[in-house]
């Protein structure tokens, strides 16, 4: 039997306008000061509490990068927020947010935030708004709009007033009698306790000891937590819950339901390791993405330039496979919110695996886009001050000898070098000795023959070409 259930509330906005601090202040926590960067890397789901009736809010994130997941998040909800800041106005988050509500024919209010400030006007941002074709009460249109301060908790009691108004209004319903179906908000892949998923009840209720199938994922509820870490036993339509149970990590965004035992029988299909068939194309950056939640390697698999060939993305931490698998590719493995163990460290060190670990998504992608500028062109961020070409190779006394000619500008030996091979660095050293017709010196200007050794060995050829650089 149909009755009015809880709303499912998201919260949309441009970054730093304060979702995460209104968020926290309803919930009276300290999610946003234990952000890296202050900036949400995943969705979360929790609930709170006004005048005795439930209200779930899915805290989804704020940065461009994840448009994705906030566009799922707006799916899985009821309403939606539109959190703008009275100091900033419109922003570019903004409008997506706007299309993305627009889209998906949610439902939602706006919440004028950072009203505290001074010198700030919620008028003109309504004005704004009405230019973007959200007309709120007073400028031609009925949706709500409520001024708070998520810092100091002014207006935030109104707005939540209004969001149980408008659920009202919308006459939500479920069947907490019917059949159990959930969507998965996020998942992980946990060292200690292995695969797990935040849950949200959609429709019935969910209990400790249900089977359910997810997407070919299935699975057995060994143990529920709530929000605040608190042991379930039966969980609740528009209930978010942490599940223990799932054999395999489930995909973000996937629907849940109650399965029967029997369907557990059989083996669980295992991620297959995707490998593009181009993978001798050297103009790609060939990497492994290890992350901590689906959520998270959605949101950076997502933003990757096409210069990047993922040769595995998976959640959890790195292991030694990865390892192997990078050493095979010759694959740096970048790791998102992951632990690395010190005997993984070990082995990746000897193995010579390049292993770098983020805390922010774009720190991550900034690396990435500098090693591609480095692979389609080597000497990028360097000022070049000589070019030689190599003419001739003497060994003397073991030591190999470049006979070279300056092609270019000055050879100086007090600057670094490449060795260039075409359009492929082999090699980097710094200079060990020059000579010319005997004579050592200290610069091979333009026109000039000379030999030179280098600090470093370098596996040189004829018609390599030696560049100066600073």
């Amino acid at each position: 039997m149909l009755q009015p259930k809880p709303p499912v509330v998201t919260i949309l906005g441009h970054v730093d306008h304060g979702k995460t601090t209104l968020l926290d202040k309803i919930r009276q926590s300290n999610l946003a000061a234990r952000e890296f960067g202050q900036i949400t890397q995943a969705i979360g789901a929790y609930q709170t509490f006004w005048k005795g009736k439930p209200i779930t809010f899915l805290d989804t994130p704020g940065h461009e990068a994840f448009s994705n997941l906030r566009s799922r998040g707006a799916a899985v909800a009821d309403l939606a927020v539109l959190v703008v800041a009275a100091d900033d106005g419109v922003m570019p988050q903004t409008k997506e947010s706007i299309k993305i509500i627009k889209e998906t024919g949610i439902p939602f209010l706006v919440a004028i935030n950072k009203i505290d400030l001074p010198g700030v006007s919620p008028e003109k941002i309504k004005a704004q708004l009405a230019e973007n074709q959200v007309f709120v009460e007073g400028y031609g249109g009925e949706i709500v709009a409520v001024p708070i301060s998520a810092k100091t908790g002014q207006g935030v009691d109104q707005l939540l007033e209004m969001i149980l108004l408008v659920a009202e209004m919308e006459e939500l319903k479920g069947d907490p009698e019917g059949e159990f179906k959930g969507i998965i908000i996020e998942s992980k892949k946990d060292s200690f306790c292995g695969p797990l998923a935040t849950v949200l009840v959609k429709n019935g209720s969910l209990k400790v000891d249900d089977f359910l199938v997810c997407e070919g994922v299935k699975g057995k509820v060994k143990s529920m937590r709530d929000d605040q870490g608190k042991n379930l036993q039966v969980a609740q339509i528009s209930q978010p819950v942490q599940v223990l149970g799932f054999e395999e990590v489930p995909p973000v965004g996937a629907l849940v339901f109650r399965g029967e035992p029997s369907s557990l029988s059989s083996p669980f299909t295992k991620k297959e390791i995707k490998i593009k068939e181009e993978l001798g194309d050297n103009q790609k950056l060939k990497v492994i993405i290890k992350a901590d939640s689906l959520g998270s390697l959605e949101a950076i698999v997502g933003i990757l330039p096409s210069q990047v060939q993922i040769i595995l993305k998976d959640v959890g931490d790195i292991c030694e496979s990865d390892i192997l698998l990078a050493k095979t590719f010759g694959a740096p493995i970048f790791g998102f919110n992951i632990k690395v163990s010190s005997s993984i460290a070990k082995i990746a060190d000897n193995e010579a695996i390049e292993i770098k670990n983020y805390k922010i998504i774009y720190d991550l992608l900034e690396d990435i886009k500098n090693r591609i500028l480095h692979l389609t062109d080597p000497m990028a961020g360097r000022k070049i001050i000589g070019k030689a070409q190599i003419l001739a190779i003497f060994t003397i006394k073991g030591e190999k000898i470049a006979g070279a000619k300056v092609v270019e500008g000055e050879i100086v030996k007090g600057d670094k070098i490449c060795i260039m091979r075409g359009k492929e660095i082999i090699g980097e050293s710094t200079i060990k000795s020059m000579k010319h017709e005997k004579e050592e010196i200290e610069k091979a200007v333009l026109g000039m023959e000379f030999g030179i050794t280098f600090n470093l060995p370098v596996d040189f050829q004829k018609e390599d070409s030696i560049i100066s650089y600073r």
